[in-house]
């Protein structure tokens, strides 16, 4: 079974930068799309960034110029690099691995901005 791993999620304050990560392990394609996507209360789950094994990337409208996204293939871990954050930030954040019909999810790590 493919599993993932979220981690680096806290509190922090606005302004101020964090970085998740995302480890995969199991059997899975090296062909794939790793990703974030956070979900607030009251608010649908949200793709927040992606990235292709060949370094396609999307992000989420509310988030271009702030966040990064980063893969290391060989290592199946995925980043998420945070710049400036706000306090419309705060979420939980989740991993994701789309392959093929596979689409995991990560439990997620909660971030959280605020003053």
């Amino acid at each position: 079974q493919v599993h993932l791993v979220e981690s680096g999620g806290g509190l922090v304050q606005p302004g101020d930068s964090l970085t998740l990560s995302c480890a995969a392990s199991g059997r899975f394609s090296r062909v794939n799309t790793m990703g974030w996507y956070r979900q607030s209360p009251g608010k649908q789950r949200e793709l927040v960034a992606s990235m292709t094994t060949f370094g396609i990337t999307n992000y989420g409208d509310s988030v271009k110029g702030r966040f990064t996204i980063s893969r290391d293939n060989a290592k199946n871990l995925v980043y998420l690099q945070m710049n400036s954050l706000e306090p419309e930030d705060t979420a939980a954040y989740y991993c994701n691995l789309k392959s093929g019909g596979m689409n995991i999810w990560g439990e997620g790590t909660l971030v959280t901005v605020s003053s």
